[in-house]
């Protein structure tokens, strides 16, 4: 059985310093070694969550080529390592240096065995709560993942997802309307897997992406011969989504000719391909997405009314990322790690500029905006923190006008800042009474009276 004692590793050439040191730790699970090899071959197999290495190690023991040579590999195998590194003949020098390649602290001999407990010990409680602060960061999103996987602590997003949740088991049409990248696709998706046709295939065409006279092929597919280039007969994508969903994003851009029978197959569950004449009944269900306004469009004869009626038996609008408080710096944390994950990069979380940043800009572009600026970000920064100036945000955005009751705008405000300090802090209940400057049983008191409990998930 492995031990459940923290592990230790001593790296010191010197046989009677290392039982002195090995005895002085008996509440660790110590490892003792004296050179190079020997200590990354104990990183491999233990990876100890603190190091005390001495930089004098042979073949170069009066110096500390070797030593350095030990704490760079370590960085490299496990960067979260916390080294301590031990150097002789008052070199306070060599130990700076250390301390600029990624060790934790450095100690002098010869050796205080007290102090250099409580370094070890410090170290250790360090590394712990870096651990937990990693895990907290793994679950940035599964806290906070609903339908479709979609990451929001907002109470106007969770509604909208709510209310998918209810409809899924049904067959009814449903109509989402929300400005591009607000995550409609995502949500279709959802609706698709929480449904009794999360079986069948999910299908998703852009009708303002293909061209007026390739649509009705796309969608009803073609008999061989039908037209010149008709090599052979094809499906479209409503007869591929049978037993499924098929997904029609920008609806509001299919022609009035083609609108005509689409209708009819949503009247009757029967298609004809291009250039056939056989009916073919296809059983599928339709989501709809669009950011036009649909019914100014029916006004304008430009769609149809009786389409919207068989499209839109259920409406559901989807809030921008704007009227979402706290979902951007959620949105962003999550992507940063994504991205640093998928692009192997250094950067691990955002700086203070970065997030005061994130929460005051209007974020025109909605989600698809933010994921491209902190994939941009990601790769551009220099450290492993993410600055405004990485994301390209200006220090301000163009403030949302208050209403002029004073009551009312203090509420505005508090729920406001509330909601942005509990993002911040991940639903952490200390940390944000800490962000506020007030207490806990202040903050309870206002989370009730502004009935933002569980807007971030559980506590903590």
């Amino acid at each position: 059985m492995m031990s459940e004692r923290p592990s230790l590793l001593i790296v010191e050439d010197d046989a009677g310093l290392q039982a002195q040191l090995k005895w002085a730790y008996d509440d660790f699970d110590v490892t003792v070694v004296g050179d190079k090899a020997s200590a990354l071959a104990a990183m491999r197999a233990i990876e100890p969550e603190v190091v005390t290495l001495d930089l004098g190690l042979p073949p170069d023991p009066d110096g500390t080529s070797e030593g350095f040579a030990v704490l760079d590999a370590i960085m490299t195998m496990r960067p979260q390592t916390k080294v301590i590194v031990a150097s002789g003949h008052g070199a306070r020098e060599s130990a700076l240096t250390a301390i600029a390649r990624g060790a934790y602290d450095f100690y002098q001999k010869p050796v205080d065995i007290e102090e250099l407990g409580l370094i070890v010990r410090r170290a250790f409680k360090l590394a712990r709560i870096e651990a937990e602060n990693r895990a907290l960061a793994a679950r940035v999103g599964s806290d906070h993942r609903v339908l479709g996987g979609m990451i929001t602590a907002a109470p106007e997003m969770l509604r909208v997802a709510r209310t998918i949740e209810r409809v899924a088991g049904t067959n009814v049409s449903v109509m989402l309307l929300g400005a591009s990248g607000t995550g409609k696709e995502l949500l279709a998706r959802g609706l698709h897997e929480a449904s009794d046709r999360r079986a069948g295939g999910f299908v998703a065409i852009n009708c303002a992406a293909i061209p007026e006279n390739l649509l009705e092929s796309e969608l009803f597919g073609h008999e061989k011969g039908a037209f010149t280039g008709a090599v052979k007969t094809t499906e479209g994508k409503i007869e591929q989504a049978h037993g499924g969903t098929l997904f029609l994003d920008e609806v509001g851009d299919i022609p009035l000719p083609l609108q005509v029978k689409l209708l009819r197959f949503l009247q009757e569950r029967v298609i004809e391909r291009i250039g056939g004449r056989k009916p073919i009944a296809v059983d599928t269900r339709i989501v709809c997405a669009t950011h036009q306004n649909l019914e100014a469009m029916i006004v304008d004869g430009r769609f149809r009314e009786d389409l919207w009626y068989r499209l839109a038996e259920i409406v559901v609008k989807i809030p921008s990322l704007a009227e979402r408080p706290g979902d951007p710096v959620l949105l962003a944390r999550a992507f940063l790690q994504r991205f640093a994950a998928e692009l192997n990069l250094p950067a691990k979380g955002f700086a203070g500029d970065a997030l005061t940043a994130i929460d005051r800009w209007a974020w025109p572009g909605n989600v698809r905006e933010l994921e491209n600026r902190v994939k941009r970000a990601a790769i551009m920064a220099d450290g492993k923190l993410v600055t405004a100036e990485d994301l390209d945000l200006t220090s301000h955005s163009d403030e949302a006008e208050l209403p002029l009751n004073l009551k009312a705008a203090r509420e505005n405000a508090d729920r406001h800042v509330i909601r942005h300090a509990l993002a911040r802090s991940e639903g952490n209940i200390s940390s944000t009474a800490r962000l506020l400057g007030i207490s806990r049983p202040t903050l309870y008191d206002l989370l009730k009276q502004y009935d933002l409990q569980g807007e971030g998930g559980a506590a903590r």
